[in-house]
């Protein structure tokens, strides 16, 4: 699975942070180098890699780094992902962008994992929202393909998601279905239904794809035997590890859940130094920047 091109986002990460330079990292000798060794500290699925290695190249391409895991990996407590070495200050002064990167795309991918796994078997497809932090879009949506689940529409420019107001706007779910159909022919056209009626009315305009707005078990059941053969069906609302493995059981194809990119909690991390004087020595520094 290829990454986005992280360089940009690193890049406006890195002026955010640094702004006019480091003044902490400026307090080493500019020769002084330094290796450093990133280890998890839970159970996890790394994402971000490619971040994360963007961030020290675009500071100082002399720092090399060696990965001992891959996105998509399961990682373990205490385990070695991966090991730098180079200068010290530009290796000080990346430490927290590229650790934000990789612990923010990990618990992505990592909560991705858990869903993906409470439906294996269902034949349920659990997919991404465009809930996503402003700016890292690209960036969370391959991370939650990293952890198991797929992606809905990227944007407003690849699919048509015809909502309420949408509805409102056009007169009727069958006017916006159709005014979709001739304005965008060849593009997935999906409409949002609040009942098992609007449901009824959409199937009408065969749209492709129905989205089934907080709809309760029992009806989700209902509009999968109404449906059935004519259109793939999305849930969407009040999805959680307590209900998800249910729905999936409906016969629903999707279950589109905005937390996966939204209500993300980073993956503790540690990054551990050792500066050039202290290799030989053995004596070891593991404080972590702030």
């Amino acid at each position: 699975m290829t990454p986005p091109d992280p360089n940009l986002t690193v890049a406006l990460a890195l002026v955010e942070d640094i702004g006019s330079g480091d003044l902490t990292a400026a307090l080493i000798p500019e020769s002084t180098l330094a290796e450093a060794t990133v280890i998890s500290r839970e159970n996890a699925v790394l994402c971000g890699a490619a971040w994360f290695d963007a961030v020290f190249q675009q500071l100082d391409p002399r720092i090399s780094i060696g990965w001992q895991a891959a996105d998509g990996d399961r990682i373990a407590p205490d385990q070695l992902l991966c090991t730098l070495r180079g200068p010290a200050r530009p290796l000080l002064t990346g430490e927290r962008t590229a650790l934000n990167f990789l612990q923010l795309l990990s618990g992505v991918a990592t909560l991705a994992r858990r869903f993906a796994d409470e439906v294996a078997g269902s034949g349920a497809t659990i997919l991404d929202t465009r809930k996503t932090l402003p700016g890292l879009r690209l960036a969370q949506k391959y991370a939650v393909r990293c952890g198991g689940c797929q992606n809905h529409r990227i944007g407003l420019f690849d699919a048509v998601l015809i909502k309420e107001n949408h509805i409102m706007a056009a007169g009727s779910i069958h006017n916006a279905i159709v005014a979709a159909r001739q304005r965008h022919p060849g593009v997935t056209i999906e409409v949002e239904v609040e009942s098992l009626a609007e449901l009824q009315e959409a199937l009408v305009a065969r749209p492709d794809i129905v989205m089934l707005d907080n709809f309760d078990v029992a009806a989700m059941v209902e509009a999968v035997k109404i449906a059935k053969h004519q259109v793939k069906l999305e849930a969407s609302g009040n999805v959680n590890f307590n209900t998800v493995r249910q729905i999936a059981a409906t016969g629903v194809d999707y279950i589109s859940i905005g937390g996966l990119t939204k209500d993300v909690r980073a993956v503790d991390l540690s990054m551990r130094f050792k500066l050039q004087n202290q290799l030989s020595s053995g004596l070891a520094g593991d404080g972590q920047q702030r």
